[in-house]
């Protein structure tokens, strides 16, 4: 009896460590490049804090105690699994003969997916954390962290988007204060070998960013190609899971949307959200039944000069579980 009653509560376990849940969410899916898996990471995360909460000493801050777990339980979850990619990071841009994209069987590569920004928002609405979040889980930065190596993509997101000093990040790694730093030193040179010249992005709450948006579902909504005109880049790219072949250049993107995807007016519907720091859409597209049922998610990188890249995710269960929409919709 006295071992319970001197055991922490959970309401004083709660109160001490759920103000961090979303920065670890956030944290987790930097690691590992998945919504779901983050999830489960997460929830991996508060179970092991919770059975190690009454040793506890307070040597450290309760938050760097919590990515201390978080990150070594996202070290053990990435032993054994590939990295999630994106179609641009298995070959380049399909240049052969007209026709659909190549499907890749399913299992054979495992895809990076999106993340609403409504699930890592901070609490206080700040706009300054606003915007640092978002950065902080661009698509393009996600999928390069991907090929770094476990540990040296930690130390990076340690150091640089959480910005835990050197000898902080240590501790939480378990290393040295040196090997933090060359670790972070090698993986800053990896990701400007990677996205060396990244685009001035516009904000997604920027008019003209929704405005880019808004042309894009109206003219997958209204199968008009032509609208694409206004709204992609000519340099503008376009690849999506769970297929192996992307585009380069505009007029090679509009012509593969209008011969293989558009389809007829009406085949599509979306609705306007914001996913990884971009403008996003949740898609639904009409099936043989008649019926608008759930499609996947479609995220765009917006510049001054238009859309520069359109990354969409071929997966319907992403609308229900991340997405947090129906399955299907009613005419």
């Amino acid at each position: 009896m006295a071992n319970k009653l001197s055991a922490p509560s959970h309401e004083r376990f709660a109160a001490e460590t759920e103000r961090f849940r979303r920065e670890l969410f956030a944290h987790c899916y930097r690691m590992v490049g998945s919504a779901q898996d983050a999830e489960d990471l997460v929830q991996e995360t508060y179970l092991r804090a919770w059975r190690s909460y009454a040793g506890f000493e307070g040597r450290a801050s309760i938050r760097s105690w919590l990515y201390r777990i978080a990150t070594n339980v996202c070290l053990t979850a990435l032993r054994p699994r590939r990295i999630r990619v994106l179609p641009s990071g298995l070959a380049g841009p399909y240049d052969g003969p007209d026709r659909p994209p190549s499907l890749v069987a399913r299992g054979d590569v495992s895809w990076l997916e999106p993340l609403p920004d409504a699930l890592i928002a901070p609490a206080d609405d700040d706009p300054a954390a606003v915007v640092v979040a978002r950065e902080s889980v661009r698509l393009a930065l996600i999928a390069s962290l991907q090929h770094l190596p476990a540990r040296q993509r930690a130390i990076l997101i340690l150091r640089e988007v959480l910005a835990f000093t050197a000898a902080e990040t240590a501790a939480i790694l378990g290393t040295t204060t040196a090997a933090v730093k060359s670790g972070l030193q090698r993986a800053r040179a990896r990701l400007d070998e990677l996205e060396p010249n990244a685009a001035e992005l516009l904000e997604p709450t920027d008019d003209r960013a929704r405005a880019l948006l808004d042309g894009y579902i109206a003219a997958f909504e209204r199968s008009d190609a032509g609208l694409l005109e206004q709204v992609l880049r000519t340099d503008a790219t376009l690849e999506a899971t769970p297929f192996l072949d992307w585009q380069a250049g505009r007029t090679t993107c509009i012509r593969m949307l209008d011969e293989y995807v558009l389809g007829a007016p009406g085949d599509w519907r979306m609705f306007a959200t914001t996913a990884n720091g971009h403008p996003a859409a949740v898609v639904y597209r009409r099936g043989a039944d008649g019926k608008l049922g759930a499609y996947g998610a479609v995220v765009l990188e917006p510049t001054v000069t238009g859309v520069s890249r359109v990354i969409a995710f071929h997966h319907s269960a992403l609308v229900t579980t991340t997405f947090g929409f129906p399955d299907s919709l009613a005419d």
